[in-house]
């Protein structure tokens, strides 16, 4: 008899705000895609919000009812995959809380996302005040510069250090092992972290005997790199961000901002495209962008004309998506989505954690 079960896929994202083109290209589309191939479960961290943004928890509420209008206004669909909030599922902090009991420390201190954030909500927490920013600096070349129990001995002094920050590696297994997840979307360099839930998952079937919890293996995604407007990173953090719901007078002025070709001084100059913001979104909007580069490079075009045809690409998407958006937030109650996923997502969350605390002797 051919069994027809599908593989399960568990991700979430943290509401910090509106979402960006980046949070689209590199997560949200493949979610919209792989909606249709697994039986999905997308959840909202607002518990893993509050492991660096404690002091900005006013905000959760409706960061989190934008970040579901625009799952929403992009293709996630709640009658195909589950997506609920995190905190509405205590089994996520009862299972993570087990986990403790069996996870040494030591793994994780080696976790550099520990240690390399430290240095970065350093940097945000002094920020225009140039005294403390001294200080900030010091402190993070030390973190950059210490090794071994150094490093660890910095870290763990800095009072950003809190035990849901040091501990969060050990929620995000819990999120994903409660519902048995086969498959974890993520890309390359995320590896090392799901690699650590399956150390836990090890330990965890080692000490209590038995295979309760389930080794996830990896969903590897193809994800475009996405700039931010100056070039790097597209991140709230840089300021540099195209918001997925941009309207279309600050898409205009975001994208005459672009930062190009340093060496194209005049139209008919020779371009090179390497580097340069605005032949990486047309890679992302333009399906000639081919046509465009290879113009770009022949000084065939200038940067002012390769900007105004972007500009009318991105808005023709970007304005469907807010039209889209409008009509949810005018038709949907995202409080009710979100109830109804989480008790779908706790009748199966339950029965794992039922199966965890037995064979840890708890019931």
């Amino acid at each position: 008899m051919e069994n027809n079960k599908k593989d399960v896929v568990v991700s979430g994202a943290r509401p910090t705000g509106r979402l960006h083109l980046g949070n689209y290209w590199g997560t949200l589309k493949n979610w919209a895609e792989l909606q249709h191939k697994y039986d999905c479960y997308f959840f909202v961290a607002d518990w893993h919000a509050l492991t660096t943004g404690a002091d900005k928890s006013e905000s959760l509420a409706a960061n989190t009812r934008e970040m579901v209008l625009d799952w929403l206004a992009l293709g996630l669909d709640p009658a195909k995959c589950v997506f609920f909030r995190q905190s509405d599922v205590k089994e996520h902090a009862e299972l993570a809380l087990l986990l403790g009991m069996v996870t040494p420390i030591s793994w994780l201190l080696r976790n550099p996302t520990f240690k390399d954030q430290l240095q970065e909500l350093y940097k945000q927490k002094y920020k225009g005040q140039e005294d403390k920013m001294k200080k900030a600096e010091g402190v993070t070349r030390q973190l950059a510069e210490a090794h071994g129990e150094d490093a660890e001995t910095t870290a763990l002094h800095s009072d950003m250090a809190v035990i849901g920050f040091l501990g969060y590696p050990v929620l995000m297994a819990a999120d994903i092992l409660l519902y048995d997840a086969t498959k974890v979307p993520i890309g390359k360099d995320q590896l090392p972290h799901l690699e650590l839930t399956r150390d836990m998952v090890r330990r965890f079937n080692h000490v209590f005997g038995g295979q309760t919890l389930t080794e996830p293996e990896p969903l590897f995604t193809s994800s475009p790199v996405v700039p931010g407007i100056d070039g790097r990173k597209m991140s709230k953090s840089y300021g540099n961000t195209i918001a997925l719901g941009e309207d279309a007078k600050s898409l205009e002025a975001k994208v005459k901002k672009m930062y190009t070709d340093p060496l194209k001084l005049k139209v008919d100059d020779k371009g090179h495209p390497e580097g340069c913001v605005v032949c990486a979104f047309h890679k992302l909007y333009n399906p000639e962008w081919k046509v465009q580069e290879d113009a770009c490079r022949a000084g065939a075009t200038g940067c002012g004309a390769c900007k105004k045809l972007l500009i009318e690409l991105m808005e023709k998407e970007i304005g469907g998506f807010r039209a889209r958006r409008a009509e949810f937030a005018a038709s949907v109650d995202v409080d009710k989505v979100l109830a109804e996923g989480a008790a779908r997502a706790r009748a199966v969350a339950s029965k794992k954690m039922a199966a965890a605390s037995k064979a840890a002797g708890l019931l």
